[in-house]
């Protein structure tokens, strides 16, 4: 009994995460405790709670522990290898049900709805990832198509790639998309000229630009995690 963790059961019932989420729904629950109820038990003289709390201090916000490797996972006192693999197949799952989205064909016809359907994907990339959103005539998804990768702030594209994927997908139209794995999603200049050089190039096969999106990260000084070429004023029509 002396090593024995201190569980989430020997809590009282009114500050069980369980039976508050059964109680009072999950919106009632605070981060630390949806993870706390993953971790299941804690360790001699912390709770699950508490260690979800330390966690929640090393990595500060979702994104961040949901980028953090295993390795970065087992540093916090408490989080053993199976905690850790917990944790990460917890995410896992969160970034394959938004894969899933993309099966429901939605209309793509904002820049806000293409960064919710790449948004979780893109979260994890440590360098620069250019994928293709593929449409049909009527702006439905065709499918998502990864074109390259560069590094941590370059990306190599050639017009070459881009439209063969639509031609062969049979697109009608593409919005273009990549992150900053620095999470700034403004544009570089080296953004700019890779979308103009795209738009011409697609202007010749009669297969429309609809924009280009830029996924970062939101922050304290910028709300959106996102940018869009043509609200910046990038495109001509």
């Amino acid at each position: 009994m002396k090593n024995q963790p201190y569980r989430i059961k020997d809590m009282p019932d009114c500050e069980r995460p369980r039976e508050r989420l059964l109680n009072h729904g999950t919106e009632a629950l605070r981060n630390a405790e949806l993870i706390a109820i993953i971790l299941r038990t804690g360790m001699k003289g912390r709770s699950a709670i508490q260690i979800a709390e330390d966690l929640l201090v090393r990595f500060p916000t979702l994104d961040s522990l949901a980028r953090a490797s295993l390795n970065r996972l087992v540093e916090i006192k408490g989080i053993g290898k199976d905690k850790a693999v917990a944790l990460k197949s917890a995410f896992t799952l969160a970034e394959r049900m938004s894969r899933e989205l993309r099966r429901e064909s939605p209309v793509l016809d904002n820049p806000s709805i293409i960064a919710d359907l790449l948004r979780e994907e893109n979260r994890f990339y440590e360098v620069e990832h250019f994928q293709l959103v593929l449409l049909n005539t009527r702006r439905r998804l065709i499918k998502v198509e990864q074109v390259s990768q560069g590094t941590l702030d370059t990306l190599l594209i050639h017009p070459r790639d881009v439209f063969m994927a639509a031609i062969s997908a049979g697109a009608a139209a593409i919005v273009l998309v990549h992150n900053h794995p620095s999470g700034d999603p403004m544009p570089s200049e080296a953004d700019i000229r890779v979308t103009r050089d795209l738009i011409r190039a697609g202007k010749l096969l009669k297969i429309e630009i609809l924009d280009h999106i830029v996924l970062g990260r939101a922050s304290t000084e910028r709300s959106q995690d996102y940018a869009s070429l043509r609200e910046l004023g990038y495109f001509y029509d």
